[in-house]
């Protein structure tokens, strides 16, 4: 139980137990949201855009662990994986605000729905447009950060080094 505790305080443990989160709960929300516009039930809209609120701010505690893991993992990374580190984090520190933009559209949404139902359709709709995109993104990030550590996954060669955050994470 105490090696448990010990990962927790882990940076780059939490990183990759929380990761996850975003792009499999915006999945779990846009598909929610589908099923909402298809049920064309505003409770089932305001349940969807819980899920999608959640799923889009747990990118902040991701990143933020990320962050705070870079150092370590860098250290214990092969060459291809420092770069494919450096853009992974490239793509995060670039994209993280799109989460945030849809964690507060979320909350909007819900609270226009709950006050005139009548919004629901456009509202989710909205919605499901920027969640859908938002899920690309966290995609796209993803899939960078899936070859820092992953060999199996690298199918291609790696990206050009990004010499910017080889200085920027120095203590």
């Amino acid at each position: 139980m105490n090696t448990f505790f010990r990962h927790l305080n882990a940076p780059e443990y939490m990183h990759t137990l929380l990761n996850p989160l975003p792009v499999y709960g915006l999945a779990f929300g846009t598909l929610a949201l589908v099923l909402a516009l298809f049920l064309k039930n505003h409770r089932v809209s305001i349940a969807a855009l819980v899920l999608v609120f959640v799923g889009a701010l747990s990118a902040w505690p991701v990143y933020h662990y990320g962050e705070a893991g870079y150092d370590r993992v860098k250290a214990m990374s092969d060459a291809a994986g420092e770069q494919w580190l450096d853009e992974h984090m490239a793509r995060g520190e670039k994209l993280i605000w799109t989460f945030y933009v849809l964690a507060a559209v979320s909350a909007v949404g819900i609270g226009v729905i709950a006050k005139w139902p009548r919004t629901s359709a456009p509202v989710a709709i909205s919605a499901l447009v920027l969640a859908s995109a938002t899920l690309g993104i966290g995609g796209y990030i993803a899939y960078a950060g899936g070859h820092v550590r992953h060999k199996e996954f690298r199918f291609e060669p790696p990206p050009p080094s990004r010499e910017e955050h080889h200085h920027e994470h120095e203590h």
